[in-house]
């Protein structure tokens, strides 16, 4: 009889542990291989652990329609399988409860992770160049990598682009109130601010423009962003910058020449078909925009080149001393030979 008791209890445990010897009888994965008629097992593996061993007379092994030995419960979850039972539903009950936590909510994202990124953005968008930003690009990143992976790239998409809008809204009512004077410098911050920002934005959402942008909408996300400057900004001040920039190209040095070439750069990249506004200003940054020059029209550009050096020097700018010497050759010229000749004589 003792025999017989212990061959039911090793087939108990046979029967509740898998190929790789993890008891799982106890939990959801033994309920849906063993059946429906299967699902008190674990029920009844920790109450029989708990209350110990029965107190009436043992019950014979009774295998049931799916199975498993209706008989070996008691001892078997008394005795030498009752601990491992407990052990296996604390494990899946830990795994189960430890992947719920991992589980991003949009509740979440709008409390939690969005504001993250949100703060992050404001940072980046209003630095100076040379500025040292207090975050964790490592953190903002790992925040895009989680909402990516729980299927909220398209709220964060759209929460992306309104932040952006609103803040080149604000940009743009700024360059409306400054005036004339500091109209051309005040523009060249707020593009090369942008640009620069950009930099550091596009990197950091990374995932989302792989997975999302790129894979749903097919755009990218660094030309989107390029995209709302020009709508929001460039598109609404062109025609008042435009003529300010031909004005401080006829007086040189009004505005300084790094300040006019990232003008004109920046104004080629956001929309190239602008160079037919002034054809000639953005020639001068930029190569191959005015068609090739011809032999016949060389007379018009040496009357040109004539008529800007008439300007500068109507302006304060001297040519110097033409002469084929530089200045103070002259003297050195007159020492050096003296001196050959002072030694020639002694």
């Amino acid at each position: 009889m003792e025999e017989e008791s212990m061959e039911e209890e090793g087939g108990c445990e046979a029967m509740m542990d898998d190929q790789n010897h993890n008891n799982w009888g106890a939990g959801g994965y033994g309920r849906h291989l063993l059946g429906p008629a299967a699902a008190p097992l674990g029920d009844r593996l920790l109450r029989g652990a708990v209350a110990g061993p029965p107190t009436g007379p043992e019950l014979p092994a009774v295998p049931e329609a799916n199975g498993v030995l209706r008989g070996c419960e008691p001892g078997g979850a008394a005795g030498k399988g009752g601990a491992g039972a407990i052990a296996a539903a604390i494990n899946i009950n830990a795994s189960t409860s430890k992947f719920l936590m991992n589980v991003i909510t949009i509740e979440d994202y709008k409390s939690t992770y969005w504001p993250k990124l949100d703060s992050a953005i404001d940072q980046l968008l209003t630095q100076s160049p040379g500025d040292y930003i207090p975050i964790s690009y490592e953190q903002i990143y790992s925040c895009v990598y989680k909402c990516v992976c729980q299927q909220h790239s398209e709220q964060m998409y759209s929460d992306l682009i309104k932040k952006i809008t609103n803040h080149l809204e604000r940009v743009s009512k700024e360059l409306q109130a400054s005036p004339p004077d500091l109209y051309i410098e005040r523009f060249n911050v707020a593009l090369g601010q942008y640009m620069g920002a950009l930099q550091s934005i596009v990197p950091l959402f990374i995932y989302m423009n792989k997975f999302y942008i790129e894979t749903k909408l097919n755009r990218d996300l660094k030309d989107d962003l390029i995209k709302l400057f020009t709508e929001h900004v460039a598109e609404k001040h062109i025609y008042n910058l435009m003529p300010l920039l031909l004005e401080a190209q006829s007086t040189p040095f009004q505005i300084t020449p790094s300040t006019m070439a990232n003008i004109v750069k920046g104004l080629y990249t956001l929309r190239p078909e602008w160079v037919q506004m002034a054809p000639a200003l953005f020639s001068k940054f930029i190569p191959n925009i005015l068609p090739p020059a011809v032999e016949s029209e060389l007379q018009e550009y040496a009357a040109q080149d004539q008529k800007l050096q008439r300007e500068l020097m109507q302006n304060g700018f001297t040519r110097g001393d033409q002469s084929r010497k530089r200045a103070g050759e002259e003297l050195t010229y007159n020492g050096s030979s003296a001196c050959a000749s002072s030694r020639g004589y002694r």
